[in-house]
């Protein structure tokens, strides 16, 4: 970790090769020339999966398959190994990594808003150190995160929760990306539902306080789920309009908090 650290401060322009899912092909098509890459694959602490200090820490290394296939996070934080099955294809899910994904900050991607639900933490490392940033803080916007170029993202860690979870999207047909995606943890601290449909995802703050104290029948699943998108300017582009996109997530927010309760 210090050599990648102290290779990133020496090339300015220089890029960090995770799983390479999104990076690779943005070099294809001459979007990223990046002078150097900087190959994580073969550090090894920054491969895991394990209880620590009463939450689950998650090296950034950790493939999709890794989360798919973890019988710890399938008993104490299921949410993620529920989603981990809707990313791309097996080859994807084999070379993709968590923490790549996430500081990638698609959009599109399917993990930000599962952490986001789940109130995650972020070990950051750079050269001055260690810093932790919640989810809440780290996507700052469309494809930027709060890692910065001459950091490198190595932990993330997550709750233990109750198996009252559920992730829900709609799919690009061709690439599985989310045109609409939304989580949802439902636990003792209280309801969290998160959606990504806009540039960065974002906690819908207006249906947990709509379902504040309530019992979640189909009713008021429904009343509340219609506030999804509310203040929110989801995006448009060739797959979806935006009141579409909004219209999705009242949709997929409605099933999410259904599958969780049920």
């Amino acid at each position: 970790m210090d050599e990648a650290l102290t290779l990133l401060a020496q090339n300015d322009d220089a890029k960090i090769l995770a799983g390479g899912h999104s990076l690779l092909p943005a070099m294809k098509l001459r979007l990223a020339e990046p002078a150097a890459l900087i190959d994580l694959g073969r550090i090894a602490d920054l491969n895991y999966i394990r209880e620590q200090d009463g939450r689950i820490a998650i090296g950034a290394m950790a493939t999709h398959f890794d989360i798919e296939s973890s019988e710890l996070l399938r008993e104490k934080c299921p949410l993620l190994t529920e989603l981990a099955p809707m990313i791309g294809d097996v080859q994807v899910r084999n070379r993709g990594t968590f923490g790549g994904s996430l500081v990638h900050a698609d959009p599109a991607a399917d993990w930000p808003a599962a952490v986001l639900a789940l109130d995650a933490e972020m070990d950051i490392a750079g050269p001055n150190g260690r810093r932790t940033v919640k989810a809440t803080e780290f996507f700052v916007d469309m494809m930027q995160s709060a890692v910065q170029p001459n950091e490198i993202l190595c932990e993330i860690r997550v709750p233990m929760t109750a198996k009252s979870v559920a992730y829900v999207k709609t799919a690009q047909k061709a690439s599985g990306f989310a045109i609409a995606g939304v989580a949802v943890v439902l636990n003792k601290e209280g309801r969290s539902v998160s959606v990504g449909v806009s540039a960065k995802p974002f906690r819908a703050h207006a249906v947990e306080k709509e379902l504040q104290g309530q019992d979640l029948t189909p009713e008021n699943i429904r009343h509340a789920a219609m506030k999804t998108a509310e203040g929110i300017e989801p995006l448009s582009d060739i797959h979806a309009s935006a009141e579409f996109r909004a219209h999705l997530a009242q949709v997929n927010c409605r099933r999410a908090l259904a599958r969780a309760s049920g």
